[in-house]
């Protein structure tokens, strides 16, 4: 059994009923014309229609909801695909030269807001002595005499 066939273009919608005979009986929301096999409604406002075509004791209905805009405009899947790609590869190309103009700045110093000049690096004061642990000086040996090392 064949069925209706709705092309859309713009706000023209064009209905091609599947009863194959020269005039038809059409009625869009109860209005009723005749027409050849193919019915064009101009201007359509999106909002649902019952459609019908009969001829003699053939009918055959349809429930349309179309949406239709004027400043529309049409892609086929080769221009898709083709806006697809062209963005990818931009992306990738923006990618790969933020990643070389990077990397040529790992090894530098940022000179940032937060940053200390690099001049000559600075020596740290000598640590404060610790009178626990003084070292031994010459002639101060009998302070430590009596650690001596115990056999085992």
């Amino acid at each position: 059994e064949k069925e209706f066939l709705v092309e859309i273009s713009g706000t023209t919608v064009t209905i091609t009923c599947p009863i194959s005979e020269e005039t038809i009986d059409w009625e869009l929301n109860g209005e009723k014309s005749k027409n050849n096999t193919t019915y064009v409604k101009e201007s359509h406002d999106s909002s649902p229609v019952n459609v019908s075509c009969s001829f003699g004791g053939t009918k055959r209905e349809m429930y349309l909801n179309a949406r239709v805009c004027a400043n529309c405009e049409e892609l086929d899947a080769l221009a898709v695909t083709g806006i697809i790609t062209a963005d990818l590869l931009i992306t990738f190309g923006v990618l790969i030269l933020v990643y070389y103009f990077s990397k040529d700045r790992k090894g530098r110093a940022s000179a940032g807001a937060g940053s200390r000049p690099r001049g000559q690096k600075m020596q740290r004061p000598p640590p404060v002595p610790n009178p626990d642990y003084e070292p031994i000086r010459k002639g101060q040996r009998e302070v430590y005499a009596g650690l001596e090392s115990r056999g085992f």
